[in-house]
């Protein structure tokens, strides 16, 4: 009798810390890591998954934990998961694995989320020159529905995602990230032109054996020694998909990730409630513990079928999402332009991350109006489902992007009129959001035409 339902593959106890699990978590990539579970195309298997922190950010009224947060260990990932297809042949390195996401939600007792601005000298954010200290905002659930006690007067349905979903690569491909992302750490300040206003964080995060998991291997070994000081950060997306934030990547959404080793390897955490199109605070998702229930397809060559390489060799490819049916039904949007102007006034070339940074800013400056502090707009556009657009890169010498808000989100009518800014009557400012200092000394920023 065929076995309905999914097959548990990667449990987590989410009262025990990331190197006590059952199955050993990592959070680096690289192709030595091996696989700790297997999996047969066609099966529906379930996948736990720790928050991003792995327990390391709590669910207390406090900053601390964001200010001090530790950033070498970040994404603790559950896997790597070997595929195979009916016959146990295992996927190859050319093919193409499809990865359905049939359920997901947050671990059964675990129904709480948070999202923060990391310190400008501890990680920062999109706007960490305007938003220099760490702070944080506790998340409830209520079935598909998230509300925080730190941002009130704002109730919305989350789309339930993966941040991270990738396979390993293959040691010719993490050869390729680290010589280009060393370059860009040693030379980027000198050369880059575009997005210079953020230069502020870190250009790239280089391997690292501070912090470093890696799965079945032991810590202290020769063999974890060396693939500790080449394995790759988990922080960006590349070629084998990885950190993408997709926040539309829900139920019935399929994944199609190019395969670099055998048997793929493919890892997934980085669980989101909910999230903003930019994730702009960073740690800026409703981060969550949770479950992900998974089927899996093998397209033999499927690489070269329908992936075009970016680049100069067939590794420079790109992965294809497919996004599901499941999505809030929101019909009234408040969009917010912006060009790629700075704050100073000074022109910028076709830059869309100078266009987008104004956007968010003239939303965040125009939500103040409507009884809250910029900290807490900042936070709730990071994480609730609003909408980023590029609406035009060809126009030289501006820009356009867009950030658009579903207004039913707030318990007040929040558009524009001809009398003053009303205040909704169930909105409380709430000045005590969990909140540190900052006590670095990098300048901030300010728009000299904003509010407040």
């Amino acid at each position: 009798m065929a076995q309905h339902g999914s097959r548990l593959v990667v449990p987590i106890d989410v009262t025990k810390k990331p190197r006590q699990q059952k199955l050993p978590l990592h959070n680096r990539w690289h192709p030595d890591i091996p696989p700790v579970a297997q999996v047969t195309v066609g099966e529906v298997f379930r996948v736990e998954m720790v928050d991003f922190s792995g327990g390391g950010i709590t669910k207390e009224y406090t900053a601390e934990d964001i200010k001090y947060s530790d950033q070498s260990v970040v994404h603790y990932l559950s896997g790597p998961i070997k595929v195979v297809d009916e016959e146990g042949e295992a996927a190859k390195p050319g093919d193409l694995l499809a990865v359905e996401i049939c359920n997901l939600g947050p671990l059964p007792g675990d129904e709480w989320g948070f999202t923060a601005i990391f310190d400008r000298e501890n990680g920062g954010g999109f706007l960490t020159d305007h938003f220099p200290c760490a702070t944080k905002a506790i998340w409830y659930f209520e079935g598909i529905y998230a509300y925080s006690p730190h941002i009130p007067g704002v109730r919305f349905p989350g789309i339930t995602h993966p941040g991270i979903i990738g396979t390993a690569p293959s040691m010719e491909l993490l050869n390729i990230w680290n010589e280009r992302e060393k370059e860009l750490e040693e030379n980027g300040l000198k050369s880059l032109r575009l997005c210079e206003v953020l230069h502020s964080r870190p250009l790239a995060n280089l391997p690292s054996t501070k912090g470093c998991l890696l799965g079945k291997i032991p810590e202290g070994t020769q063999e974890w020694e060396k693939i500790a000081n080449e394995a790759a950060r988990t922080i960006p997306g590349r070629e084998n998909g990885g950190n993408c934030d997709i926040k539309n990547l829900s139920r019935g959404s399929k994944i199609y990730l190019p395969v670099f080793v055998e048997g793929a390897n493919f890892s997934t955490g980085d669980m989101h409630f909910s999230q903003g199109d930019g994730e702009v605070s960073f740690c800026g998702a409703i981060e969550m513990s949770g479950f992900l229930e998974l089927k899996c397809e093998i397209i033999r060559g499927g690489m070269k079928e329908y992936l075009t390489p970016m680049g100069p060799t067939p590794l420079h490819v790109n992965p294809i999402f497919e996004i599901g049916p499941m999505e809030p039904r929101f019909s009234e949007w408040l969009v917010f332009e912006g060009i790629s102007v700075d704050e100073s006034g000074r022109q910028h070339y076709l830059d869309a991350s100078v266009a987008y940074k104004r956007a968010v800013l003239n939303a965040i400056d125009y939500l103040s109006k409507f009884g809250y502090s910029k900290e807490q707009v900042y936070l709730l556009l990071s994480c609730c489902p609003c909408e980023g657009r590029i609406s035009g890169i060809v126009d030289a010498p501006n820009a356009v992007a867009t950030l658009a808000i579903p207004t039913a989100i707030f318990d007040q009518d929040i558009r524009p009129k001809t009398k003053k800014v009303p205040v909704g009557p169930r909105v409380v400012r709430n000045p005590d959001i969990p909140r540190c200092s900052y006590d670095g000394d990098l300048p901030i920023t300010k728009n000299p035409g904003a509010t407040g």
